[in-house]
């Protein structure tokens, strides 16, 4: 009777050992999951946060279309420096409201690259070369991309040769009743030599 009891003890030893082993495997993909209900807890409601404190859900401020860029080729223009040395090479996208405004401007785009040599080239590095006048050049460039359109832009301020509107410092209005398809103008590349 010996013989057989430490047969059976041998055979409850693997048997409780793939019990346990089970165990182990249930209690971590047990906590696998309620990681995993964890993290999607949290970024929901990190999600929810962002919304804002009004409870108005983020989407209803993005815009129903995505916008389209469109790139105008890089510009390399001589800058209003003494000596006429200086140099800029500009490149610049166009963040427009659609394609069928991309296909407008295409259209229109010698006698806008035209007019952005034109403003480029009046300018000094000085001017550039700070932030400032960056944003006043693109304020500039908004305008003539929309004006082809039917559209005014505020001129940039600070500028003496802007164009103001009726009243002084109120901008011009728009000829036209809609919103600008010109959203933004944005520089891809901007160096001074």
């Amino acid at each position: 009777m010996s013989s057989n009891a430490p047969a059976a003890e041998s055979a409850k030893k693997p048997a409780k050992s793939k019990k346990l082993i089970i165990i182990i495997a249930v209690v971590v993909l047990l906590l696998v999951v309620a990681g995993g209900a964890a993290a999607w807890f949290l970024s929901q409601r990190h999600s929810g946060d962002e919304e804002g404190e009004g409870g108005a859900p983020a989407k209803a401020s993005a815009p129903a279309v995505a916008p389209t860029f469109l790139p105008i080729d890089t510009l390399v223009v001589n800058l209003a420096d003494n000596g006429g040395e200086r140099f800029a090479q500009i490149g610049i996208t166009l963040e427009l409201a659609d394609t069928k405004t991309a296909d407008q401007i295409k259209q229109h785009m010698p006698s806008i690259r035209n007019s952005i040599i034109m403003l480029a080239s009046q300018r000094t590095s000085d001017e550039l070369l700070s932030r400032d006048g960056k944003e006043k050049l693109a304020v500039d460039i908004h305008r003539e991309v929309s004006r082809p359109l039917g559209f005014d832009v505020p001129a940039a301020k600070g500028r003496a040769d802007a164009p103001k509107g009726d009243e002084g410092d109120e901008p011009p209005r728009s000829r036209k009743s809609a919103a600008n398809p010109v959203l933004r103008v944005l520089f891809s590349g901007f160096i001074i030599q």
